[in-house]
């Protein structure tokens, strides 16, 4: 049974409406008309939108699934690791030097008892390439 049948089959008013995809009812709640769509893409992967704005983890514990149910099955596949585009020790030296000028602005700050426009500028720059680099290394949040 592939991942979309697996789901599909615990959904009520299943609608085709084109090649993988349907529209259900969502089952953490009454619809009135089925706001759930469900798309299954070429490699088995079921993708859920809920138009009435319930999470994906909500809809599969009202039907007794996981986020596993939602890939399809390869026996003697094992996943590759996820590639990484930088090397770790570079991006902690980016955050190093990064909180190195957050605290440089900040320590300007406290002495002048305010900030240039230009050291909260480079303050957000700071900040943004922190974020980065921890997403560079966990993947997207």
């Amino acid at each position: 049974m592939s991942a979309a049948d697996k789901l599909l089959s615990r959904l009520q008013r299943v609608k085709r409406t084109g090649p993988g995809k349907w529209s259900a009812s969502c089952p953490t709640r009454e619809d009135k008309s089925p706001s759930l769509s469900v798309r299954e893409l070429d490699d088995g992967t079921v993708l859920l939108h809920d138009h009435g704005g319930d999470s994906v983890e909500a809809i599969l514990g009202a039907v007794g699934l996981s986020f596993a149910d939602l890939y399809p099955d390869k026996p003697g596949h094992c996943a590759k690791p996820t590639r990484r585009p930088f090397n770790a020790s570079d991006v902690l030296s980016l955050m190093a030097f990064e909180s190195t000028v957050a605290v440089l602005v900040i320590a300007d700050v406290v002495k002048r008892d305010g900030a240039t426009e230009e050291d909260l500028a480079r303050l957000l720059v700071a900040a943004q390439r922190l974020g980065n680099a921890a997403e560079a290394c966990n993947g997207p949040r």
